[in-house]
């Protein structure tokens, strides 16, 4: 997809298209600044847009990367990308409200994610409308206006990060960040049909983030596409010694899904009377079933329990702390009715309230240790602007349902369009795991994704192919199996019980030669690399998280060992090698093509 002339506005462009805009190529200054002439703040999705000064700064920083890196744009991911950002994160020379025109100061600097982003070349083109100090699921709680549904205005668009699912969305910009501390960063995408990803707390730092509840935000991605958000999280994430939550990531958790995931399902779920809601889950489920997935249902109760702390316990006195400099006029009156509650609250409650998180935490992640994935209704429900004046706080509180708990049992998620329901509004399901396994989610969404081909938000453009990353995931080890560690063999347990993922079979480089060795228990082959007289093997390439890779080695016994193997395409991995003086004597069985046809000869 491209623009008709240099001076048309982009619209529903992914970051592959924007890649090829500019291989055309076309000028970012023209499609740049088209783009900010046809965005507006009377669209209530907007609290502040860049000028056409600050627009062409960003230009002149852009050009001057460029020549940083010889003009090699692939170094520069993001070149050119513009992008919106919640209006709670800084960005330098822009005001940060919160929504709160009282609150509102101009940042100077900005915020670690941002200033990330920008250094792989995206550009800032606004920022966004939100729930007032990002408290609330509704994207009714501000000042600036009610951001509404992309589908139907009579809808919520769910919040608190309204206006940055509202612009993803209808394709104004290919990704954007939002905030997520008890579902944010996820009800919105759900109700705009667009995928929201909710990182591992202390992934995307929080570095020039007004804190909601500063132990439990996370700063999320919005995006058309599972692949774009997860390029974008991972651009934007990475520890700074500047949060004190941030963390390191261990690289100790899967990175890649397998072939058919087991999924938990809440037993009894509940949909508050939502009956189209409900329809659009339960045939997801159905398609996770049809794509391969084994499906069992688990006891909820610990996650609905632990969600209700959030807003029913002494965390909210982490929103009371956030805002105790704002003169309490200055506030929404719905946000300080939840805000002012926290002040009840004494220090002997909130450490009961820990030891209950922390019993809660272990008995979720106890629940969810062994299954790939939990899967739950984005939203049990949708409601209009007309019923949220109604009952402002009670279906803000449904909405949390299956989003409360997540931040504080420190769980990752993935939110992801799942179809539309009988009056033609959209619907998602979530994808919830342990701390760390955001790739692994983003593998399962992918997949999730490309097999159902939604349209793209409320854009109407069909999913375009999605191209795949023959890198190993980041964090990962990519390993080449030969023999006795394929899967099916005796040894592939070694690979799947450090949470190793099979990502693709295919051969070597034809300069190889293959070997059986003798006397090995289990049968074993031996790999060796040849000046001439090779061939192509057929090799397993898995996934292993970095922090496993070690173990897995130690357990690899002589004469075989783990080197650098070259692949058929030219690529390069660490694969199992063989010294030479073990090959004296053992049968070549190069003709077979591979260990599992030769194993098969065996049997015959």
């Amino acid at each position: 997809m491209e623009p008709q002339s240099m001076s048309d506005a982009p619209i529903a462009f992914t970051l592959a298209d924007w890649r090829q805009a500019y291989r055309e190529p076309l000028n970012p200054a023209d499609l740049l600044h088209a783009l900010r002439q046809r965005l507006s703040l009377e669209d209530n999705a907007w609290i502040s847009l860049a000028s056409a000064e600050q627009l062409d700064a960003q230009l002149a920083e852009l050009a001057a990367r460029l020549d940083a890196v010889d003009g090699q744009r692939d170094r520069l991911p993001l070149y050119g990308v513009p992008f919106a950002i919640k209006d709670n994160i800084d960005a330098a020379g822009w005001s940060t409200t919160a929504a709160c025109p009282d609150f509102a100061y101009e940042a100077r600097a900005d915020a670690t994610v941002v200033a990330r982003l920008r250094a792989a070349g995206a550009i800032l083109i606004g920022k966004t409308n939100l729930d007032q100090f990002a408290t609330g699921l509704v994207g009714t709680r501000s000042p600036y206006g009610a951001v509404p549904n992309s589908f139907n205005p009579d809808y919520i668009s769910g919040g608190s990060s309204s206006g940055s699912a509202s612009v993803v969305a209808r394709g104004l910009v290919p990704f954007s960040l939002g905030t997520d501390t008890a579902g944010s960063g996820r009800v919105p995408a759900g109700f705009n049909n667009i995928v929201g990803l909710k990182p591992t707390k202390g992934w995307l730092p929080n570095t020039g983030l007004v804190p909601a509840c500063r132990s439990l935000d996370c700063i999320s991605v919005f995006a058309l596409t599972v692949s774009d958000a997860l390029v974008v999280a991972n651009i934007a994430g990475g520890y700074d010694a500047a949060d004190a939550y941030s963390r390191q990531n261990p690289n100790s958790a899967k990175v890649g899904m397998p072939a058919k995931p087991r999924l938990a399902v809440p037993a009894n779920p509940e949909f508050f009377g939502d009956s189209r809601n409900q329809a659009v889950y339960e045939t997801a489920l159905g398609r996770l079933r049809e794509l391969g997935a084994e499906l069992e249902e688990i006891d909820f109760a610990p996650f609905r329990q632990l969600a209700e702390q959030l807003y029913y316990g002494p965390w909210v006195a982490e929103r009371s702390v956030a805002v105790e400099d704002v003169p309490p006029e200055a506030i929404n009156p719905v946000v300080r009715g939840i805000v002012e509650n926290g002040h009840k609250y004494s220090a002997c409650d909130a450490y009961k309230a820990e030891y209950i998180r922390a019993e809660l935490s272990r008995r979720i992640n106890d629940a969810l240790a062994g299954f790939d994935a939990l899967v739950v209704p984005t939203s049990p429900t949708l409601r209009t602007l007309a019923e949220m004046d109604a009952e402002p706080v009670l279906f803000n509180s449904q909405f949390g349902t299956y989003t409360n708990f997540t931040n504080l049992a420190d769980l990752s998620a993935l939110a992801l369009p799942a179809g539309f329901r009988a009056d033609g509004l959209p619907a998602g399901i979530t994808l919830i795991a342990p701390a760390w396994h955001d790739s692994a989610l983003a593998a399962l969404g992918q997949r999730w994704q490309e097999a159902l081909a939604l349209p793209l938000g409320a854009t109407g453009r069909p999913l375009p192919s999605q191209a795949t990353n023959p890198a190993p995931a980041p964090g990962s080890v990519r390993v080449a199996v030969v023999g006795a560690h394929l899967s099916g063999m005796p040894l592939n347990f070694q690979l799947t019980s450090r949470d190793a993922v099979l990502v693709e079979q295919t051969t070597s480089a034809a300069q190889y030669r293959l070997y059986a060795l003798p006397g090995t228990l289990p049968p074993k082959p031996g790999l060796a690399r040849v000046a001439e007289d090779g061939a192509e093997i057929i090799v397993e390439l898995w996934d292993i998280p970095q922090a496993r890779f070690g173990e897995f080695v130690a357990e690899i016994p002589p004469p075989l060992g783990i080197g650098n193997l070259q692949l058929a395409d030219g690529r390069w991995v660490k694969g199992f090698i063989c010294e030479p003086y073990a090959l004296d004597g053992a049968r070549d069985i190069t003709g077979f093509g591979g260990w599992r046809a030769f194993i098969a000869s065996q049997a015959r």
